[in-house]
């Protein structure tokens, strides 16, 4: 019999796939670990990496900025311009994600248990 395109004893079978998997033992973890395992990647790492990096882009912004208008002669306006467009973008997106934490943080708070 066909369901929408899958026949049901393609759906049967990776059932049973997934039961088989579900009731396998976890594997053990071996006594004497020779390799060196790779640091996981911590969130709070990420995110304090991504703020420094946006915060390195404001303050160079500003000191070009800063240069700029006090006659330097090696600043040009279009490169001013463009640092503080980089900064401002950086500071946009880093706006976004912040908005899309908090938006999850309150979806997660409001699901039904």
């Amino acid at each position: 019999m066909k369901t929408g395109g899958i026949d049901s004893s393609q759906i049967q079978a990776m059932i049973a796939q997934l039961k088989a998997a579900a009731t396998r033992p976890a594997a053990t973890p071996p006594a004497i670990q020779t390799e060196k395992v790779a640091p996981k990647p911590d969130f709070t790492d990420a995110m304090k990496g991504a703020l420094d990096a946006v915060q390195a882009s404001q303050t160079k912004a500003e000191g070009m900025t800063r240069r700029f208008q006090m006659g330097d002669d090696s600043v040009n306006l279009s490169d001013v311009m463009i640092s503080m467009q980089k900064a401002s973008i950086n500071f946009q997106a880093t706006v976004q994600v912040r908005n899309k934490l908090v938006q999850a943080y309150h979806d997660i708070m409001n699901m039904q248990v």
